[in-house]
Parts: C-alpha cells; sequence; structure tokens
C-alpha cells in the first residue's frame, strides 16, 4: 500500500478524533468507500485507519477518566514538596489514602521514645473516642509486628489472628471501632521505623498486593514528610544558635525549594496526561542530562538493588541509579547517564522523580484495574437484575460508555484446556479475564468472571452476525492467553435498558451453544445459538455425540475415508430429497444407477432396515451431527 493511500485514510478519521466524534462516526468512512465501490486496498486501509483511530479514541476516553486518580496521588506529592503544616500533609495523605483503597477508616501512628510507645497521630473515618486516643505498647498489636519487622503485614480477621501479641487495651478499642480486616505498613527512615499507616474494613477482605504496594508508597511519602518536617524544625533551632548554622539553613532552604519546584513541574506534567518518559524528560531539562527510565531487566542489578535497599541513588560508573519501587514491587530505574559528579540537591531531585514515577505506574494500573471491576460487577449484577433498579443499571452502564439500548450478544468464554495444577489453572482464568476485560473496555461492552470462565456483553453492529463476533472474540482471547478458548454466543438482545433481565436469559443460551461445541469437539471455536437450531436442545448434558455418530453411521464414514466414495453425501442427499432416487440424482448430478449401487452399498454396510423410520431418524440426526463435528470454515 503506498504511503499516499495511507495517509488519505487516515485523514478522515483525524477529523473525527479532532472533533471529538462518536464512536459510531467512525465507521461511516468505511461505509461509504465500500458503498462508492472503491478498490480493496483502499477499505482496507481505511479499516486499519479506523481501529488504530478508535485505540486512539479509547486511550484519550481512558486518561480522562483517571484524571481525578492522578490528581489525588500528585496533590500529595505537591503537598509534600511544599510542606508547611505537618499535620495537614499526614490528614492528606490518611484521607486520600482511604479514598483511593475504598477502606473504612484509615489511621497513622507515631513512635514515642521518650515514652517507649506508640500513639495514635491522625485517624479518618473513626467513630470510636477510645480507638483515637490508644496508646500501644512496643511490640503490641498487629502495628508492634509491623514495626517489628519493617514488612507490611495484613489480617483478614483480626481477632482470629494469633501472629501477633493481643492485648485487653488493643483489642478493647479495635472492637469498639468494629473492625475487622487491618493493613499495616511501615514509615521508614532510613533503616528505622517511625510509625505505622493502616487501612481498615469493617468486614473481612482481602487486600491485594497492588493495594499492599499502593499504601506502603503513601507511607514512604508520609515518612518523607516527617523527615522534611524534621529538617525544618532543626534548622529552625539551629538559626537561633550559630552564624554558621544560618548558612546550613540557607543551603537547606534552597534543596527544599528547589525539590519543590521540581515537584510542582512534575505534578503539573503528570495532571495534564503526561507518562513516565515524559517525566524523565522533564527531569533531564532540570539537571541537564539525559534521564531514562529503563525496565529493571536492563538496569544494573548491584546498582538498582542497593538503590532500592536504602531508597537513594547509587553511582555506577559515570550514570547514576534510582530505583522505582513501590513497596515489594521494582518497576525498573530513572538512569541518569553521564554525570560522574552529582550534587545532593540533584541527587534529591533524581529520588523524588523516581518516587513520582512510582506513583504514577501504581495509579495508572490501579485506576484500570478498578475499571475493570466496576464493568464485572455491573455485568454480575445485569445477570442478576431480578433484584436491580433498571434505571440505575442503565445510569451506571452510561458513565462506563456502554449504551444498554443498542444491540448485544452475550458470550460465554472458557479455556478449553484445564491445568492439572490448581494455581496454574486459577493464574490461566485471570488471565483470560484480563484479556476479556481488555476486549470489553474497548469495544464498550462488560465482562466478568463467571462459573470458571468469563462471560463478556459486546455491542453488535449492523455489518456484524452473533456467530462472527463468536469467533472472532474466540481468535481473539485465544491469541491473548496463548490457549485455545471456546466461545459459546447467544442471539442478539435489544433495549436491555427496559429488559436488562434478558441478559441472564442469554447467557444461559451463550453457555448451551459453548457446551454443544466442547461435545462436538469444536474447542478453540466460536458459534451462536443460530448456529444449531433444534439441535441446540438434544446437546444439552453430558451425552456421547461421537460415540452416537461412530454407532449410527461409522462404517459409512470409515468406508468413505478409506476408499475415497461419496456415500455419506448421497445418503445426504437422499433424505433431503426425500428418499427418492430420482431427486437424489438430479441434487448430485449423477445417472440414477449410480445413486442405487451407492445407496446399496449403504444397506451392506447399514442393515437391511437402515431406512426403517426409526433408523432413518437416527441415522438423519447422525448426519447432522457429523456436519456440525466438522471443523468450522472461517
Amino acid at each position: 500500500m503506498s504511503r499516499d493511500h495511507a495517509q488519505s485514510a487516515e485523514t478522515p478519521f483525524l477529523e473525527l478524533l479532532a472533533r471529538g466524534a462518536s464512536a459510531d462516526a467512525y465507521e461511516q468512512p468505511v461505509l461509504l468507500a465500500r458503498a462508492e465501490g472503491g478498490p480493496a486496498e483502499r477499505t482496507d486501509a481505511l479499516q486499519r485507519a479506523k481501529h488504530l483511530a478508535l485505540r486512539v479514541r479509547s486511550e484519550l476516553e481512558g486518561r480522562r477518566r483517571r484524571e481525578a486518580e492522578l490528581s489525588a496521588l500528585f496533590e500529595t506529592a505537591h503537598d509534600l514538596a511544599g510542606l508547611r503544616d505537618l499535620d495537614a500533609v499526614l490528614r492528606a495523605i490518611v484521607q486520600r489514602a482511604r479514598s483511593l483503597l475504598g477502606t473504612d477508616v484509615t489511621y497513622l501512628s507515631l513512635n514515642d521514645p521518650d515514652r517507649g510507645d506508640t500513639y495514635m497521630r491522625v485517624t479518618e473515618g473513626s467513630v470510636a473516642a477510645r480507638f483515637q486516643q490508644l496508646r500501644l505498647g512496643m511490640g503490641e498489636g498487629l502495628g508492634g509486628l509491623v514495626a517489628q519487622t519493617a514488612r507490611p503485614y495484613v489480617t483478614d480477621d483480626y481477632f482470629k489472628d494469633a501472629r501477633f501479641q493481643h492485648t485487653g487495651t488493643i483489642d478493647a478499642g479495635v472492637r469498639d471501632e468494629g473492625l475487622v480486616a487491618i493493613l499495616g505498613v511501615p514509615l521508614m527512615l532510613g533503616h528505622h521505623v517511625i510509625g505505622v499507616l493502616f487501612a481498615a474494613d469493617r468486614r473481612a477482605r482481602v487486600f491485594e498486593r497492588e493495594q499492599i504496594a499502593l499504601l506502603g508508597s503513601f507511607a514512604a511519602l508520609a515518612a518523607a514528610a516527617i523527615d522534611t518536617a524534621n529538617l525544618l524544625a532543626e534548622t529552625r533551632s539551629a538559626l537561633a544558635g550559630l552564624e554558621r548554622a544560618n548558612e546550613i539553613i540557607r543551603d537547606r532552604s534552597g534543596v527544599i525549594e528547589r525539590a519543590s519546584d521540581v515537584h510542582d513541574r512534575l505534578a503539573e506534567l503528570v495532571l495534564r496526561g503526561g507518562g513516565v518518559h515524559d517525566v524523565a524528560a522533564a527531569v533531564s531539562q532540570v539537571l541537564d542530562g539525559t534521564v531514562e527510565f529503563t525496565e529493571a531487566a536492563a538496569a544494573p542489578e548491584y546498582a538498582l538493588e542497593a538503590s532500592r535497599a536504602d531508597g537513594h541513588v547509587v553511582r555506577h560508573k559515570d550514570d547514576w541509579i534510582a530505583a522505582v519501587a513501590a513497596g515489594d514491587e521494582l518497576f525498573g530505574a530513572l538512569v541518569l547517564r553521564g554525570h560522574p559528579g552529582l550534587d545532593p540537591v540533584d541527587q534529591l531531585t533524581l529520588e523524588r522523580a523516581a518516587m513520582v514515577t512510582s506513583l504514577l505506574l501504581l495509579a495508572r494500573r490501579s485506576a484500570a484495574e478498578a475499571e475493570q471491576r466496576v464493568r464485572g460487577e455491573l455485568l454480575d449484577d445485569l445477570l442478576d437484575a431480578r433484584d436491580r433498579d433498571p434505571r440505575l443499571l442503565d445510569d451506571r452502564a452510561r458513565r462506563l460508555h456502554a449504551d444498554l439500548s443498542a444491540t448485544h450478544v452475550v458470550l460465554a468464554a472458557r479455556l478449553d484446556a484445564t491445568e492439572t495444577d490448581a494455581d496454574q489453572e486459577a493464574d490461566a482464568r485471570r488471565r483470560l479475564w484480563a484479556a476479556a476485560s481488555h476486549l470489553a473496555a474497548t469495544r464498550h461492552g462488560l465482562a466478568a468472571a463467571r462459573d470458571g470462565g468469563t462471560v463478556l456483553l459486546l455491542p453488535l453492529t449492523d455489518s456484524d452476525s452473533a456467530t462472527d463476533l463468536a469467533r472472532r472474540t474466540a481468535r481473539h482471547l485465544g491469541r491473548a492467553v496463548h490457549e485455545a478458548v471456546t466461545v459459546g454466543a447467544s442471539a442478539p438482545v435489544r433495549d436491555l435498558a427496559a429488559r436488562p433481565e434478558a441478559v441472564a436469559a442469554a447467557y444461559t443460551e451463550a453457555g448451551r451453544c459453548l457446551d454443544a461445541l466442547r461435545l462436538l469437539g469444536r474447542g478453540g471455536d466460536g458459534a451462536a445459538a443460530e448456529d444449531f437450531g433444534f439441535l441446540g436442545l438434544l446437546l444439552a448434558g453430558d451425552q456421547d455425540v461421537p460415540g452416537f455418530v461412530d454407532r449410527t453411521i461409522g462404517q459409512v464414514v470409515a468406508y468413505d475415508e478409506r476408499r475415497g466414495t461419496e456415500l455419506v453425501r448421497t445418503l445426504g442427499a437422499y433424505f433431503a430429497c426425500g428418499m427418492s432416487p430420482a431427486r437424489t440424482k438430479e441434487a448430485l448430478h449423477v445417472h440414477v444407477n449410480t445413486v442405487a449401487q451407492r445407496l446399496e452399498r449403504v444397506g451392506r454396510l447399514l442393515g437391511d432396515d437402515w431406512q426403517s423410520p426409526d433408523r432413518a431418524l437416527e441415522i438423519q440426526l447422525a448426519l447432522r451431527l457429523h456436519r456440525l463435528s466438522a471443523p468450522a470454515r472461517h
């Protein structure tokens, strides 16, 4: 394809992107080209340009949706950079951690070296006075375990957990607050634990690894805020003493102001929708050098681990390495190249840029996973629509850019192979769900994990059929998870905004199609209800379809395979023509004697009673099943 063709194909879609057109409008250039009867090369170019433009449009919409969550994270970084009131910064960190993790209560405790215990510094969502005034002895409670080990700990059920020391005072406070599931992460200054940041729910809950890492990042911000506040306090104290202390104050003030300026620039950049490489480019300008984000596998291992361990930049030959990490998860590194010397201010700038980069990566992943969960919850509620308000379901769908008034197809997808190891099978199912969720998000549909597989609700275009959509989905998911995926589709369903209960019935129908494909040995394929007709009623359950076909017409099939004859085809035409040899020879374009000879051979293979009513019905059903069991032609 020529470059001119490619550019002309992209032009109408660029115009649609520029004016913010709806997704449906992107079909118009392709339809117009087909209507005009232009060359196939231009139509193909338009199709490719359309898919690319829709991906760009989807990414732009995703960025707008994630802007609010990114704002919360980078406002915290901005607060730290311009620190004036430590209590206000700590309250903001606790409030934003609670909002992003969606917990009932968050709180922060700090160690009191003078009294040798720990006290509540900030609480958010707490309603019990005794809980808010708790003082814990060192080593007591979940917080004591976190402080002792300097590692995050989570308990799904606080009162049943025997890993840490329970005391009457602490348990009474936790009971007053009604807490059940608690996550605690340490606040570290160097190698020392100075406090613990907690997130807790009043019901049983499993905290995911990403949530633990995200709370760990907020803990790092809180520790940095305390550290910065301590530096400011020390500086103010020294100001009253000696003239030399005054110079130290000015130096440290310059460090803080420069760090604040860098954080302001980075926060503004990211809030405008910038990415990891945009952050690296901005820091390159500040440090007057080349800063690159490098995957963990490509960074120098020793320097990367050293930077990760103490949270500071590490020199490697003429480069400087700052680990980009959150909790126990290592994303990569920011590498400043060709700077054999770096003053403390620039080192701090590179360290803060690495922290911002880790927050950016966590926030974007968290936002994507949160959207997938919301889409899955909506589809679950549609499948259980008997207890749901249709208007609320429609409102939730519109917020996710899904139009329930459009024509949709329900698809049931399942991995064709079953792993022998339970963990491997669970991992394969998670990969299938992730691939289905991504497909649903790009198609303005919904996806959810259900019944050991995945269910999707996808819109159907006027130029598409349920069968085409099922086969295309099976191929797409199979490529994504690198395993065969079988997909059954319902007939098209319409006006789900008024009839949300139709989703459950359509899912049952899609499941029957999925079972039918697997019974027929067509794993890894896709089909819709329209492909099976009345046979869908016969294919439910665990019937041995291949065995029935083999017992009924197996000898005829085997004879054709050995001799290269057409007995099966002749038999099908004979029944289709009302068991009339004369009409059969017309259908097959052969002599009537040929038909008679073939039917005589069939009689010798199947027995003299093969044309009796009962045997004839079984043979016709077996012929139909044999045709359906053959590989589909895509």
